[in-house]
């Protein structure tokens, strides 16, 4: 009987300490990913429908701060604020899926080409890649929301959300400092 309840106990803490290590895990995941530019090991570590929702929201409410209350007054203002705003919505919604993230990904290998940049081949090459995340500054703010804040160039913060959903973390959000 005894030997039954160290079991069941070292069998939770196990999966408490799973569960508490499952941010890193996923941190570790979206810079592998993104130093070895696979779109597809990135995606298994990104929701996509809240980051989108979210993306969606901050740049629509930037677009309409730019434009002001006296740009949106008049009906040619409201309508090219409405115009631009559901710009904005669907190129979001086309890179902030898989695929888009693969173009992204292919993309910046055809610049680097265009530009004049040697492919990187070697193993030193791919970890010497920028990793987003790196220096991030990360902090549980509740059992299932975790956070990760790297400084722009420009000192601003820009905040990645990971929540949890039973035992996986995946990033649902971006906070960018517009």
């Amino acid at each position: 009987m005894r030997k039954w309840i160290i079991l069941a106990t070292l069998l939770a803490a196990s999966l408490l300490a799973y569960a508490a290590a499952g941010p890193w895990l996923a941190i570790h995941g979206i810079g592998k990913a993104v130093r070895e530019e696979n779109a597809t090991a990135l995606a298994k570590h990104v929701d996509f429908p809240p980051l989108r929702a979210s993306l969606r929201a901050q740049l629509g409410d930037r677009i309409v701060r730019g434009i002001g209350i006296e740009g949106q007054s008049g009906l040619l203002g409201a309508f090219g604020a409405a115009a631009v705003s559901a710009l904005v919505g669907g190129a979001v919604d086309l890179m902030v899926t898989p695929v888009g993230l693969g173009a992204l990904m292919e993309g910046r290998k055809v610049w680097n080409r265009a530009s004049g940049l040697p492919p990187v081949a070697s193993e030193a090459g791919v970890a010497a890649r920028q990793d987003p995340l790196r220096e991030a500054e990360r902090r549980f703010e509740s059992t299932s929301r975790f956070t990760a804040t790297v400084h722009g160039e420009d000192g601003k913060p820009i905040v990645f959300v990971l929540t949890r959903s039973g035992l996986r973390w995946k990033l649902s959000d971006i906070q960018l400092p517009l």
